[in-house]
């Protein structure tokens, strides 16, 4: 848990050399080359998990130099995780950036994930949407809300977005064996058996939220996700595992002591309890 968490020696600095983009895809045709291209031009390697689309996703990619490993039929996004991880890891990847294939992640925010885990090694680095949040869907804004406080009784400390997509896990992370959970479970989950099996903390780097406006220009699919039905499964997944342990008191004073990390670029802060992320922002840029 949080109480005990590991501060690595600090290792030698990664470089984009370094990094594996894994890219999990389901009916991803409309957007999916534009992904892929914006990553390859921050990273050599790429992955592409084409979990069983119908839609033409893999051949939208078939003519970059990309790795594409295909399920048949659906598996779901943590089994593409899982096979992306393997996949990079045997490329000997020492960190590994995911990116959904929908376009709402931003290929230009790599680096900024790839300089923080610098600062802060041995850290998973989440992409957490933070910048114009107000486009952020309501009721998606209130469950990922919901989220990072029933995940911090996971983790042991608080997380902001932690239902974000675009992350960097170190490769020990990523290497981890039997992480329960599927779908968008397993995402919430590798997060938690992080930190009870290595004592790993996440830091958050604030990027933009993309999403369909009813001005905008822009055509994003409908979301994968599905907050009644997703939430609930991830909720009940924590919620068992807290009980299992059992230690609440215990949790309640590790999620207090250890609030949400955000590195700003060079603005570092630490989220105090309760605290808006927004709010946070705009006070350490004054």
């Amino acid at each position: 848990m949080a109480d005990g968490l590991h501060i690595p020696t600090r290792p030698d600095r990664l470089t984009r050399d370094d990094l594996v983009v894994v890219i999990p895809a389901l009916n991803e045709s409309l957007r999916i080359r534009e992904v892929v291209a914006g990553a390859l031009g921050e990273c050599p390697r790429v992955i592409v998990i084409d979990d069983g689309s119908d839609d033409g996703t893999a051949e939208r990619v078939a003519d970059l130099p990309v790795t594409v490993l295909r399920h048949e039929v659906r598996l779901g996004k943590g089994a593409s995780l899982r096979d992306g991880f393997a996949a990079a890891l045997a490329m000997g990847a020492r960190a590994i950036v995911t990116m959904d294939g929908d376009g709402q992640h931003l290929a230009r925010d790599i680096p900024r994930l790839l300089a923080a885990a610098n600062r802060h090694p041995g850290h998973v680095v989440i992409g957490a949407r933070l910048h114009r949040r107000s486009q952020q869907p309501l009721h998606r804004r209130l469950a990922n809300e919901f989220a990072d406080w029933g995940i911090a009784w996971g983790t042991g400390y608080g997380v902001a977005d932690s239902q974000s997509g675009q992350r960097l896990y170190p490769a020990a992370v990523a290497a981890l064996a039997e992480v329960p959970g599927e779908d968008f479970v397993f995402e919430a989950q590798i997060l938690i058996s992080a930190a009870q099996q290595l004592g790993t903390r996440c830091v958050s780097v604030p990027i933009e939220s993309r999403y369909q406006t009813v001005h905008g220009d822009e055509q994003f699919r409908p979301s994968h996700f599905k907050p009644l039905r997703d939430f609930s499964r991830i909720t009940s997944h924590i919620v068992a595992g807290v009980f299992r342990r059992g230690g609440i008191p215990a949790v309640f004073r590790s999620i207090r002591a250890n609030p949400a990390l955000i590195d700003d670029d060079e603005r570092l802060g630490v989220l105090e309890p309760g605290r808006d992320p927004i709010s946070a922002l705009d006070d350490a840029a004054r």
